[in-house]
């Protein structure tokens, strides 16, 4: 299977109490404020190029609003699309957002938001950020826990199967490990790059979880 996605670019979370969570992700875990807009706010780790990498939106109930992947190439974009699309879960296109172009909206077999782009913005590093070492956005600063970079999403599935299928065949992601055993089948896929891994865990299976 050809590779169509390159790296898991972003992911946005839903939050009722927004002060906090921005507490939480620029204080304790040490990440980048890059822009305001509306009820959203930007941030990204210290040693990420793109504009954002997490999008903190105030909304009623805490939640997922999407996660976003980055396409291969602009050819890859269109075949993403078409193979979404011959499946029925594509919801159609966006103009883009904050820090990347026009986005494909869908979700997987079990229901999560998700969207898929090309084009994206370059993070733009103030003055008073900027490193002397060119294989790095921005100097080390060292707040909090100076979290380096979002590589990872955990999703919780009703089925661990169908949506496996669907990110090993219909995006072409890479399928890393498979763990099956009585209580917990866990499926760890990764993208070309290796910087876009996620882990998918039965919902309502998971030890510790409701």
């Amino acid at each position: 299977m050809k590779h169509l996605i390159s790296q898991l670019a972003h992911v946005e979370i839903l939050t009722p109490r927004p002060n906090e969570t921005l507490w939480y992700f620029k204080d304790l875990l040490g990440l980048e404020e890059t822009e305001r807009q509306g009820q959203s706010v930007y941030l990204r780790g210290w040693g990420e190029w793109f504009h954002h990498t997490l999008k903190v939106t105030e909304a009623p109930q805490a939640g997922m609003g999407h996660a976003s992947w980055r396409a291969e190439s602009a050819e890859a974009l269109e075949l993403v699309t078409r193979n979404i699309e011959a499946l029925g879960l594509g919801k159609g296109w966006i103009e883009g957002d904050r820090g990347h172009g026009k986005a494909y909206q869908f979700t997987d077999p079990d229901g999560h938001p998700m969207e898929v782009f090309w084009e994206v913005e370059r993070y733009q590093v103030p003055e008073h950020l900027r490193s002397h070492h060119r294989a790095r956005p921005q100097k080390y600063v060292g707040r909090g826990a100076a979290v380096r970079r979002l590589d990872h999403l955990n999703l919780l599935a009703s089925d661990t199967a169908p949506c496996s299928t669907f990110f090993i065949e219909t995006l072409g992601v890479g399928l890393l490990s498979r763990v099956r055993c009585m209580i917990l089948p866990i499926l760890v896929m990764l993208s070309q790059a290796c910087v876009g891994a996620f882990t998918m865990w039965p919902s309502g299976k998971t030890p510790g979880t409701k």
